[in-house]
């Protein structure tokens, strides 16, 4: 297979279809890509007319509308900078991404724009009643290395940390993934992942940079995603280790003898997962993939070597060196663990405003390194056979992976204790055949306020952080340093030991 161009190009060049071919296909009907063009450049115009400076973010909270699709191209256009937030955030991480990010335009939805309270928009910020269209400008001619967006993940203490991409990033992240999952303009591609999720807006481009047709899906049950595959006839369908796991319990009949890959990235597939898709979709290619929105993408696993090896992630991605380096900073051998390490034009540009976690997750790559200069370093274990096949081995910070979200334990805690509740929590994930972990929550404090916490934090938590149980202890452990003993009452909450 031919190496894809390594030139990379403003973000909004990525509509490449032929003029008549349709490029996005929803409730709404079928939009060309010619329309689908004129209608970006209409709704950056838009956007230009609110007179703001170069680079301002423009923060957009949206279901799967044509709108949200056309954002990521349509912000930069302008000359400004897209920062979406996942539509099932609840006000108060609304508020932080918002805040945060500096964010001078909020484009939404009325219903959604009434569920924020007071304080939670500053008073600077424009909210828009509605999405218009001006004047349309034409496509831009702005800077590869210049930012585009900022996508927000979770980090491991904190609230969700903003990951800065340019141009370049988003464009090479297209062109990889187009390439290696040999994508055509007649593949149909089943949008079901968030846009704000760095592998969700990736399907947009990727399947746009090879002219083929997306079909953006806000689905409530499995039974969703099997009916849309079979009306339209989908090819290409990207998902996590939960939604697999629900797939596979839903009766398909004939529904997916269209279907020519599956994708999966979010969280490792168990080789029981591997076993259960290609039983279901014998005829579809399965690429397990490895990534974090800090690099994009690291890895993926080519089909043909799936049935061999159900717990590999593969090997890098075109534009990615991958390296497994040992604590000293030298390489790891064959089959001795290591922390990923990803260097190449995919690494992002940092942390939004916070140096110190800048610092600490992206630094020089190894002095062997091919492409060296800035690394990310990923925090998570790895290891390399002979045959240069890498294998996931855990993560070394204590994110907690459910549904296919990276959850700050942290984040969690926060949210337990504002309430008053409860005096002290711990988040833990533990495993769970569906979620991949369920969130387990030790508390300090008193249990018959149980269900006024949990009535409390499906009011201010999306449902994918929401505990799935508390365990109430009338004092947590400590360590000789004072801190709560986070290991330890891990380690027993996992093993099932008294706490």
């Amino acid at each position: 297979m031919a190496q894809p161009d390594p030139t990379p190009r403003p973000i909004d060049h990525v509509l490449r279809g032929r003029p008549d071919a349709v490029a996005v296909e929803d409730r709404a009907g079928a939009l060309t890509y010619a329309q689908a063009e004129d209608a970006v450049a209409r709704l950056a115009g838009w956007l230009a007319g609110f007179g703001l400076p170069p680079d301002t973010r423009v923060a957009s909270w949206l279901p799967k509308t044509r709108e949200a699709c056309l954002l990521p191209l349509a912000a930069p256009r302008a000359g400004l900078v897209h920062v979406p937030i996942n539509p099932v955030l609840k006000r108060a991480q609304v508020a932080h991404i918002l805040a945060d990010s500096g964010a001078a335009l909020l484009v939404s939805q009325p219903s959604r724009i009434a569920t924020l309270e007071p304080g939670d928009v500053a008073t600077s910020v424009i909210v828009p009643e509605a999405i218009g269209q001006g004047d349309p400008l034409p496509p831009s001619d702005a800077d590869p290395n210049a930012l585009a967006a900022i996508l927000y993940t979770s980090g491991s203490t904190g609230r969700p940390k903003g990951v800065m991409l340019s141009h370049a990033n988003l464009w090479l992240g297209a062109v990889s993934v187009a390439h290696y999952l040999r994508l055509s303009p007649d593949d149909r591609v089943l949008g079901v992942l968030p846009l704000s999720f760095d592998y969700g807006q990736n399907q947009l481009l990727s399947t746009w940079y090879a002219g083929a047709r997306v079909i953006p899906l806000d689905y409530l049950t499995a039974r969703d995603v099997v009916k849309a595959v079979a009306r339209h006839q989908v090819t290409t369908l990207a998902g996590v280790p939960p939604l697999w796991v629900q797939l596979l319990e839903a009766e398909w009949g004939d529904a997916g003898v269209t279907l020519r890959r599956l994708t999966n990235s979010g969280g490792a597939l168990t080789p029981r997962l591997v076993r259960g898709l290609r039983e279901r979709f014998p005829h579809a290619d399965l690429y397990p993939m490895y990534g974090l929105t800090e690099a994009f993408r690291s890895t993926y696993l080519e089909p043909a070597l799936v049935d061999a090896h159900p717990d590999s992630i593969g090997r890098a991605i075109p534009f990615a060196e991958i390296m497994i380096v040992r604590p000293d900073g030298t390489e790891a051998a064959p089959e001795e663990p290591g922390e990923l390490v990803h260097a190449g034009p995919l690494v992002a540009r940092g942390y939004w405003q916070d140096a110190e976690r800048t610092a600490a997750r992206f630094r020089p790559a190894p002095s062997w390194s091919r492409y060296g200069g800035t690394a990310v370093w990923s925090g998570d274990t790895a290891v390399a056979d002979a045959q240069g096949l890498l294998r996931f081995v855990g993560r070394d910070d204590e994110m907690i992976k459910s549904s296919g979200n990276r959850i700050s334990p942290t984040e969690v805690e926060e949210a337990v204790v504002a309430g008053g509740e409860a005096a002290e929590a711990m988040a833990i994930g533990v495993a769970d055949a569906r979620l991949g972990q369920a969130i387990v929550v030790v508390v300090r404090g008193d249990s018959a306020r149980e269900d006024d916490l949990r009535a409390r934090l499906r009011r201010d938590l999306p449902s994918f952080m929401q505990p799935t149980r508390y365990e109430w202890l009338a004092e947590l452990p400590r360590n000789a340093n004072g801190k709560l003993d986070r290991a330890a009452l891990a380690r027993s909450v996992r093993e099932g030991k008294p706490l």
